[in-house]
């Protein structure tokens, strides 16, 4: 699942020796455009000052650094892709679908209808559990996501799955992000009713999205969640790690 990780509005880019650090801000904080120079111990002392409050996502060797400089993790992270040319998916996974009363349906409806369905299934002590209230996940969050104005347009592999009563109960969305296929979300209720709906997504997104002719998919998952596993199985492989820092 994707946080702050790609960021697109706002992002800030700093540079320590060879390694690029990129940041967005959280709401309320203007937009920025700075290159900042800092090396060893002041990395974290410059950040700090520079953009208290803000979270900034770094390499794994960098955030080791921040780590030992007493800087407070959130998300530690890996970024994965899934080739598709190389590794096609077989395309019959394009017409998997759940069991009734279930059933996919397009990603088009409003947050709202969302957010009951991404609450449980990211309930606290969850690795993406994240604190917040209902409007603040809404507005910050869901309705960014679902309407590309985080990492771009929402392809047409993304979909919901409904319940009997036409309630979402999972989803994928599946973005546009820089001229890459990337899976923003993918989430589901838990319990036995619903177990399998995220794999039925993704096998589903990713057949679609390469008979489309995108050359591969990605994501980033947090380290230590279970879906990391799923999506090995998938044939995702890790291409990057990463850390995320809250500033004081």
């Amino acid at each position: 699942m994707l946080r702050e990780d790609g960021a697109a509005d706002g992002v800030v880019v700093l540079r320590q020796d060879t390694t690029t650090v990129s940041y967005a801000p959280v709401v309320g904080v203007p937009r920025l455009a700075r290159v900042l120079e800092a090396s060893g111990p002041a990395v974290l002392e410059v950040l700090s000052a520079e953009l208290p409050g803000w979270r900034v996502g770094v390499s794994e060797q960098l955030g080791k650094q921040l780590v030992r400089a007493g800087a407070r993790m959130v998300r530690h992270a890996a970024t994965m892709h899934r080739d598709l040319r190389g590794d096609p998916p077989p395309p019959q996974w394009a017409e998997q679908a759940p069991q009734a009363p279930l059933r996919v349906v397009p990603c088009d409806r409003p947050a709202s209808t969302v957010l009951p369905a991404w609450r449980e299934a990211y309930p606290p002590g969850h690795p993406d559990w994240i604190d917040g209230s209902d409007q603040k996940l809404l507005t910050e969050m869901i309705q960014p996501l679902l309407s590309g104005r985080v990492l771009g347009p929402v392809l047409e592999a993304s979909a919901l799955v409904v319940d009997g009563d036409d309630e979402v109960v999972a989803g994928l969305v599946l973005n546009d992000f820089n001229g890459t296929a990337w899976i923003g979300d993918v989430f589901r209720r838990p319990g036995a009713a619903y177990a399998g709906l995220g794999g039925i997504l993704l096998r589903r997104a990713l057949a679609l999205t390469a008979a489309q002719g995108w050359p591969e998919v990605g994501l980033a998952v947090t380290i230590d969640n279970t879906a990391q596993r799923r999506y090995e199985q998938l044939g995702f492989t890790t291409t990057q790690t990463s850390m995320t820092f809250a500033l004081a």
